[in-house]
């Protein structure tokens, strides 16, 4: 906002002017007045009394008497202890209405020249996706978005988890108990088969340890020993090296995990750019080892292990390598790294794992800064909190765990009958009403997902996700479809409201300045979201700009002003709110309907 640099400059020069003092721009900040005070914008003038030498009260006097005499976009001030309220002219909110209308590209800044990759999703391909999947997937599309809105060229990738002995134990419990299932004979899809063998193999396991110990074995013996643990591990090193019937199994198996993942991730509304696998990275990552023995970034045990020493950075010593020379994960996630900057060239890349991880990635991001990696200052964990559930709210194939495309199920027809018992669908055929569940449904889910900071670990409730009113995703899809209902009637009747010049408009009321400024404040909000790679920012100003809206719908009844010019203008600033919405919502991953 143009106006807004302007009144901070009037600031520095009344502080030139007044108090003979040169103060930086940096030093000066603006913040919206509260609500139950006149004016826009408050300046605080208690950091700077050292500077004016008198009271709060008039240093902000004598700075207010300066904009007004000498800024146009001032109209008048009022002050409150030691807070200068500044009201604008109602001309600076119409320039700024006007310069938003037209505006082709809203909420999407010029290209940065930089790549950022975000990583999320990396599932396991011995389950399906449960509930914390869905906010790791929901967190890293939105800041890839957000992301994106900013000028960055942002690449999308998927580390999947696709070896190791939790793989091999499905494949065991199939080779059991599989009698050739598929997920064509059995009905279900290839990420649940999988999974069942994986709960097989667990109940197995459980029924031989209890064999063992009833033999005489200890349980942790037991627990060592059980046969089909073994075979597992056995199976893990055949697979290593390359035994072919393992290896076709490990494909069969896994091709059929990736099939029912990407019928999971299109439900979600999700993409990748870039997927890589574990499989082939997981041995990645000791030529790094050996440049950093050779730099002296890494020192070696007796025992011919490697280690890295952190205690200077806070940490303590860590180990990259065993002294048998087999890797660890910290070393393939060298390699890793390594390998997305020779793919890709990236500037930054954002690492989306959930916060049990902290730790891990603290050491390699320290590891890779003290190799003189080049992106090294651009790595980023968007560490986030658990999800919990109210108990019993949810179906739970294993009793564990959440399963995410049951949830997803359950939230559109829980969209389904809230809906119906508000009776919003009427005039819909089976087809729109069956379109329109889905996009509340899953609206309602991700918007309750991303709501909450990151950081901060939180509880779902269904119930209260899907509601049409409070802080929740239908209640802003609602307030998009009501305006669009606005569009289509103004449209009926000839209302032209996509003309580019409103300066005819005198006397501006309150609710219409204050949603112009809660407009204007769109494009700050997206880069915020961006320096804190958090899409909650996105979802707050987005509930409040359909709260504002709501509010001046109420007060100024659109179709029932007689004067022509304001009809338009009333119309246009509903048009710009809902074109808002619509690309606010876009940047979280959620549609919104056009008519309820």
């Amino acid at each position: 906002m143009n106006f807004q640099k302007s009144i901070i400059q009037g600031i520095q020069l009344a502080f030139q002017n007044i108090f003979n003092h040169d103060l930086p721009l940096e030093q000066i900040s603006l913040s919206p007045t509260k609500k139950e005070f006149e004016g826009s914008f408050t300046f605080v003038v208690f950091p700077f009394l050292k500077i004016s030498q008198t009271t709060p009260e008039n240093t902000a006097k004598a700075i207010g008497e300066y904009l007004k005499s000498n800024l146009d976009e001032v109209n008048d001030y009022n002050v409150v202890k030691g807070f200068l309220n500044l009201v604008l002219n109602e001309s600076t909110w119409i320039d700024l209405f006007q310069k938003l209308h037209s505006n082709p590209k809203l909420g999407q800044f010029p290209s940065k020249g930089q790549k950022v990759m975000v990583e999320y999703s990396s599932p396991n391909t011995n389950k399906p996706l449960h509930l914390g999947h869905l906010r790791n997937n929901f967190l890293g599309f939105a800041v890839a978005e957000i992301l994106k809105a900013n000028g960055y060229e942002v690449i999308k990738a998927n580390l999947v988890n696709d070896r190791g002995i939790h793989i091999c134990k499905s494949m065991v419990a199939y080779q059991h108990f599989g009698n050739g299932e598929t997920p064509e004979s059995s009905g279900l899809k290839g990420d649940h088969l999988a999974g069942k063998y994986y709960v097989l193999f667990d109940q197995e396991y459980k029924k031989q340890i209890k064999e063992l110990v009833e033999k005489g074995n200890s349980e942790e013996e037991a627990k060592k020993t059980a046969p089909i643990l073994l075979e597992a591990q056995d199976m893990l090193r055949k697979w290593e090296m390359g035994d072919q019937e393992v290896v076709d199994l490990w494909k069969k198996m896994n091709s059929w995990v990736y099939a029912g993942f990407d019928a999971t991730y299109k439900k979600m509304g999700v993409d990748f750019d870039k997927y890589y696998y574990e499989s082939d990275t997981y041995l990645l990552g000791k030529d790094i080892v050996e440049e950093g023995l050779a730099k002296g970034v890494f020192f070696k045990k007796e025992n011919g292990s490697v280690w890295v020493d952190l205690t200077d950075e806070g940490l303590d010593e860590k180990l990259v390598l065993r002294g048998d020379g087999t890797s660890v994960y910290i070393t393939q996630d060298m390699g890793t790294a390594d390998l997305k900057y020779k793919d890709f060239q990236i500037d930054k890349s954002v690492y989306v794992v959930g916060n049990e991880q902290d730790y891990h990635f603290d050491v390699l991001f320290k590891i890779m800064r003290k190799l003189g990696r080049s992106y090294g200052p651009g790595l980023y964990h968007l560490s986030y909190g658990m999800v919990d559930l109210p108990t019993g709210k949810m179906k739970s194939r294993e009793g564990t765990v959440v399963d995410a495309d049951d949830l997803i199920d359950e939230m559109i027809e829980t969209a389904e009958h809230h809906t119906k018992e508000l009776g919003k669908i009427e005039g819909f055929n089976e087809e729109q009403a069956k379109e329109l569940y889905e996009i509340l449904g899953l609206g309602a889910l991700k918007f309750f997902l991303l709501k909450v900071d990151p950081k901060k670990r939180m509880l779902f409730n269904p119930q209260e996700s899907i509601e049409f009113q409070g802080y929740t995703g239908p209640f802003v899809q609602y307030s998009h479809a009501r305006i669009a209902a606005i569009l289509r009637k103004a449209d009926q009747i000839g209302v032209n409201y996509g003309k580019a010049d409103f300066s005819d408009i005198k006397d501006l009321a309150e609710s219409e300045v204050a949603l112009i400024q809660l407009l204007s404040e769109f494009d700050r909000k997206i880069q915020l979201a961006a320096d804190d790679y958090s899409p909650a920012v996105i979802a707050q100003y987005l509930f409040d700009l359909a709260k504002e809206y709501n509010r001046f719908y109420a007060d100024l009844p659109i179709f029932h002003e007689k004067e022509s010019a304001l009809v338009e203008f009333r119309v246009a600033l509903s048009a710009l709110t809902a074109k808002t919405i619509k690309r606010g919502m876009s940047l979280l991953g959620i549609q919104v309907p056009e008519r309820m």
